[in-house]
């Protein structure tokens, strides 16, 4: 993986961290846009951790860049700013992840590993406000989750537990690609286009939801 952090004291912290774990292998460090997308290309990471401040643009805008260039490579923020629109603009920009740093060293870790398998992690501390966002932009959530189908609805069930799609897959005996498609079919209707998003709205509705 690589570090992408405009503070030496943030990059030598999580180096040493990230470096004693065996489930890491960390290949590389940035402290700007420029030099996080040219240490992306360079060694091909699975995920990279970066940052939202720095000296030459945002996080936001390396985060594209590397999402564009480098599909399979896998973007969590790892930030100070707590901000409901900042998630908003990293989901948006393709990040499968948002974490404040006062996060624990092993809850960063298993971050990590849980971004690497295809799932979507966004902080507890911030969960509320992206619920709000998300209800600020869609008038009824329980209607749009009443919207799916039943096998839709179960999909999403199981992607809001933090399942990726081939477990998704496996639990429903369907094809992996069967799954895509469903999910796609699931964000056009409750008009978000991340899973982070999904989720949130369906954790929003899960206290009244029977399963």
């Amino acid at each position: 993986m690589v570090i992408v952090d405009d503070s030496e004291l943030v990059r030598a912290g999580l180096s040493a961290l990230l470096g004693s774990s065996d489930q890491i292998d960390l290949r590389a460090e940035g402290y700007s846009v420029a030099s996080g997308v040219a240490a992306v290309a360079k060694h091909d990471p699975d995920v990279v951790l970066l940052d939202i401040r720095l000296p030459d643009g945002t996080g936001f805008d390396a985060c594209r860049q590397i999402c564009r260039a480098h599909g399979r490579t896998k973007v969590l923020i790892l930030t100070s700013v707590e901000d409901e629109e900042m998630v908003d603009n990293a989901i948006r920009a393709g990040a499968h992840g948002y974490l404040l740093k006062e996060v624990n060293g092993a809850a960063l870790i298993q971050a990590i590993v849980e971004v690497h398998a295809g799932k979507s992690i966004l902080d507890p501390a911030i969960t509320a406000r992206v619920l709000s966002l998300v209800r600020s932009n869609i008038p009824s959530t329980r209607d749009l989750i009443d919207s799916l189908s039943r096998q839709e609805g179960r999909i999403l069930a199981l992607i809001a537990d933090g399942m990726t799609n081939k477990e998704v897959a496996a639990e429903m005996g369907l094809a992996e690609k069967t799954v895509k498609n469903y999910l796609g079919t699931v964000f056009e209707k409750l008009h978000v286009s991340r899973r982070a998003q999904a989720a949130a709205l369906y954790a929003q509705s899960r206290p009244r939801d029977r399963r």
